[in-house]
């Protein structure tokens, strides 16, 4: 029987839709429900075979009326699972769609399907800022891409203990200069000190307008050299495949640790850092959770800091402008020894650390960053 294209890449959408349980594995990459920062499991239950067959019959007639073009990227982004570049999918945003009881836009419709099944209101998303909707207001065609959608990461209170330990200190690299050039990582060539952290020299340094530079550390050694961060958006990698920022795989390292290469690989898309208008974003982009602490994710009055788990798929604002405004010695009670510190923020990739964890200090931790910002 002659079949048409476009009927199989609508086939080949909906065999790509994003698992609930009771479906086999699933793909963690994809799939946001297990909830963010909390640790809280928010499990979706399989569907009836009723609702499936109806969600299946809604999903395949809208995606009909949909142009091939138009379909081809919405299956690049899918089966790349946001790993490819794929442009905007500009759609009406007024389309209704009726699954059961249940009214959703055409946006949420194709959200929920191919990302995150658990969805259950606009306000739970956060819209990358690569995305042509970013910023607009009710516009007539909305780019409907689920690849250019995270999850928002909300705080709740009191937030959970994952770590209330002063940062530890760090020993340097034993040879700052023996990383891989410049051309190699995209970093700029900054010397470091003795110390424990890069940030002094970066601070009297004004070779170049960045707005923050990424250190990679491996447990207690840092790996590279320092990255220099000028564009508004930076992608932090182990394996990207149209990768294009910092890739993590391209550093040589001389830690024959099998934990750390084990988390090493796990990074895969690792992270997106973002500066927009209230703050810096991060958008975990790989198959497994990261862990922040950063000074404007806590109460100002806090003497200590806490650990925050960001599941895949999800954003966490891990730097806020306005409540950094009001640190006037952010934290000097941690960095006794280093007030000059300043923001930073760190990330560790698949483990955590705290109390909650056999790692108590992040320089535990088999593979992390620290994102040190430029407050000039």
């Amino acid at each position: 029987m002659f079949r048409t294209k476009r009927s199989g890449l609508v086939r080949r959408l909906w065999r790509s839709r994003a698992p609930v349980e009771g479906d086999g594995e699933v793909d963690r990459g994809t799939h946001g429900s297990e909830g963010c920062c909390m640790g809280k499991a928010t499990k979706v239950a399989k569907s009836n075979a009723g609702s499936e067959a109806e969600l299946k019959a809604l999903t395949h007639s809208i995606l009909k009326k949909i142009k091939e073009k138009q379909l081809e990227v919405l299956l690049q982004a899918v089966e790349s699972k946001g790993g490819a570049r794929s442009p905007c999918l500009l759609l009406p945003s007024k389309v209704d769609a009726k699954v059961g009881q249940q009214s959703y836009s055409l946006p949420m419709l194709l959200y929920k399907v191919f990302r995150w099944p658990d969805l259950r209101h606009s306000s739970e998303l956060k819209r990358l800022s690569c995305c042509e909707s970013y910023g607009k207001i009710n516009p007539e065609l909305v780019c409907c891409n689920p690849h250019h959608m995270s999850r928002l990461c909300e705080l709740e209170s009191p937030p959970p203990p994952y770590s209330r330990y002063p940062m530890d200190y760090l020993k340097p690299p034993d040879s700052p200069d023996s990383g891989p050039s410049s051309s190699d990582t995209g970093g700029t060539t900054y010397s470091a000190p003795v110390g424990l952290s890069d940030s002094l020299a970066l601070q009297e340094s004004g070779e170049r307008a960045h707005w923050c530079v990424v250190a990679y550390w491996e447990e207690k050694t840092r790996v590279g050299r320092l990255y220099s961060v000028q564009e508004p958006s930076l992608d932090i990698f182990y394996d990207l495949p149209q990768g294009n920022g910092f890739c993590l795989g391209q550093l040589c390292s001389d830690n024959k640790s099998q934990l750390v290469q084990m988390v090493r690989a796990k990074i895969g898309y690792g992270i997106q850092l973002t500066r927009e208008p209230d703050g810096v974003w991060v958008y975990n982009r790989s198959c497994y959770p990261i862990f922040i602490k950063s000074a404007t994710l806590d109460n100002p009055d806090s003497r200590t800091l806490l650990v925050h788990k960001v599941f895949p798929g999800f954003s966490i604002k891990a730097f806020d402008y306005d409540k950094a405004g009001t640190l006037q010695r952010p934290n000097d009670h941690e960095f006794t020894q280093q007030p000059r510190t300043g923001f930073t923020v760190q990330i560790s990739f698949v483990k955590g650390w705290g109390q909650c964890y056999t790692r108590q200090f992040i320089s535990s931790c088999p593979c992390w960053l620290e994102v040190i910002f430029n407050t000039r």
